[in-house]
């Protein structure tokens, strides 16, 4: 069926077309089957000079009109330099996911729907005013019975539904306008959605955010200089997110931490070195450090808030991780092509001598020279624009980790100017990278290795002993799965029907020639002085002559 029958929601299609043609999209519409949908009035922008912006301004202008689930698709896509070019991944970063808040009767019946409780039975204080509101839910301060103080983070009315909505109009927005993404460079556009897609829906389940906290509690379990809100599971729900409430100014607060007499310094460093614990030695580390998720109390404590974005990385990322960075301060530009390779999923691009040079011209750039002010965030650009330009294929985990060390710099940078993220890494770097020969993990490995072969000469036997038992009593089938074979079968096909037909005129001509010749006396002959059976047989072998003359080829 055609687009409109698979989607619902046909004004939002609508409404999605008129805003990419108000900021001069037009071959994105025009160029595809999107065009059937727009009414010819609805070509004109009203003279407004959009073209004075550049193309990337254009497209972040035409995300922000569409609205919250368009902004965070494009929030996550600023995560991934591997897909998109620099100046558009700059764009998507200026996105602000900021509404309304929706009224307190509608938090109030929310929290009394999802607690299966009147809101005085659940809490004995409610603060109206939210704390913050943003596209998917907001958070309001509470009070439970026992007097444990606590933040309810409760769904936008309708939230589920409408990004629901969107998501199908996305994916079907991305399917007909495939070849135009293809044309610029983004030749996966189906799976970027799907991935977004499974983001997003998580996001939209407030008891994977409590699980996270849970799990952060207990990998920093005893690190007395970190706090991990407390997540009620009993009282969280999908909609509804019932968590410890914890006080304190954000990390560049500077005039409040001064007041307390902290050290400026002491309080980088301690929050640098919880996210570089996190990233290389738990594998498992919070995703967004912007400022107002990372909280300072008047004892030095670092709070970490809002668990909705976190990364993971398996041993094997971890340990190539921190080999590219050694290789990166050895100045070893083979050895960071090489681990570079290894944390790609896979590549298109087999030049590596040419990944190499850009590795090692972007060392030069940043190290052999002596630059002392190259940041975290110049290094992590360069390498970003490098991944890019090779077709690299990385996981999401590895650019959340630059993003988060970028993000992080830049608190550094106001809090204690200082301090350097790049030379406290190295130290990370060099522990993994030496722990990967170590004798456990070399033992686990081999322990793993002998299990899998283990396991295979246990079953090859079977194996073996069941394909000749198929083989003996006639029963073993292979199954061919063809590809690219469709237009050579369909030749053959073709001709070897056009044979049968040749053979049948020349069956006709000789059989009609035979009885042509008979003896039959003329006078029994009746058409065009041949007799009948003859007249039909060569007048359906000229038939049959036409018709393969005039027959379409379908290869």
């Amino acid at each position: 069926m055609l687009f409109s029958t698979k989607v619902k929601n046909i004004q939002r299609l609508q409404q999605i077309i008129k805003i990419l043609l108000k900021y001069g999209f037009e071959d994105v519409v025009s160029t595809t089957s999107l065009k059937r949908f727009v009414p010819i009035d609805d070509w004109k922008r009203d003279n407004k000079p959009v073209f004075k912006y550049s193309r990337a301004e254009r497209i972040r202008m035409v995300v922000e009109e569409l609205g919250p689930t368009f902004i965070k698709f494009a929030q996550t896509l600023s995560n991934r330099p591997d897909i998109l070019p620099q100046d558009l991944i700059e764009e998507f970063q200026k996105l602000q996911d900021s509404v309304p808040p929706f009224s307190e009767e509608e938090a109030i019946a929310i929290v009394e729907k999802e607690t299966g409780m009147s809101l005085n039975d659940f809490v004995s204080f409610f603060d109206n005013k939210p704390l913050g509101a943003a596209s998917i839910g907001q958070v309001h301060r509470a009070r439970l019975k026992d007097g444990k103080d606590v933040v309810l983070k409760i769904q936008r009315p309708g939230a589920y539904g409408q990004i629901l909505t969107d998501l199908r109009l996305l994916k079907e927005f991305v399917k007909h306008t495939h070849p135009f993404f293809i044309k610029y460079g983004l030749l996966n556009p189906d799976d970027i959605v799907e991935t977004f897609e499974e983001s997003i829906v998580n996001e939209l389940d407030y008891t994977i955010e409590a699980k996270n906290l849970v799990q952060f509690r207990k990998a920093n379990k005893g690190k007395d200089h970190l706090h991990i809100p407390y997540a009620f599971l009993e009282y969280t729900t999908k909609k509804l997110l019932v968590m410890e409430y914890v006080s304190g100014c954000k990390i560049t607060d500077i005039r409040t931490i001064k007041s307390w007499g902290l050290s400026l310094k002491d309080v980088a460093n301690a929050g640098m070195n919880i996210y570089l614990d996190q990233i290389f030695e738990q594998g498992f580390f919070h995703a967004d450090p912007h400022p107002g998720n990372v909280l300072v109390q008047p004892d030095g404590k670092i709070i970490l808030i809002d668990f909705g974005m976190i990364g993971r990385l398996s041993k094997y990322q971890r340990f190539a991780l921190a080999n590219f960075l050694a290789s990166m301060a050895r100045n070893d530009a083979r050895g960071m092509a090489l681990h570079l390779r290894r944390i790609a999923k896979e590549t298109e691009n087999e030049d590596t001598k040419a990944l190499e040079q850009d590795l090692s011209n972007m060392v030069d750039r940043y190290y052999t020279h002596g630059n002392e002010e190259a940041t975290m965030a110049e290094v992590t650009t360069a390498l970003q624009d490098i991944i890019y330009k090779h077709s690299l294929s990385v996981p999401g985990s590895i650019f959340l980790i630059l993003r988060a060390l970028a993000i992080l710099e830049g608190i550094i940078n106001v809090v204690s100017p200082d301090l350097e993220v790049l030379p406290e890494i190295e130290p990370y770097a060099e522990k993994l990278a030496k722990e990967q020969f170590s004798f456990k993990n070399l033992s686990s490995d081999f322990y793993y290795t002998f299990y899998q072969l283990s396991s295979l000469f246990y079953n090859l036997p079977m194996e073996v002993r069941y394909i000749l038992k198929k083989t003996r009593t006639g029963k073993l089938s292979l199954n061919v799965e063809h590809k690219g074979l469709e237009p050579l079968i369909q030749q053959k096909s073709e001709a070897a029907s056009n044979l049968n037909i040749v053979i049948l005129i020349a069956a006709l001509l000789i059989t009609s020639g035979i009885i042509m010749n008979a003896p039959i006396p003329y006078s029994s002959r009746n058409f065009l002085g041949m007799p009948i059976m003859s007249s039909l047989g060569f007048i359906s072998a000229f038939l049959m002559i036409i018709y393969l003359v005039l027959k379409p080829k379908k290869y």
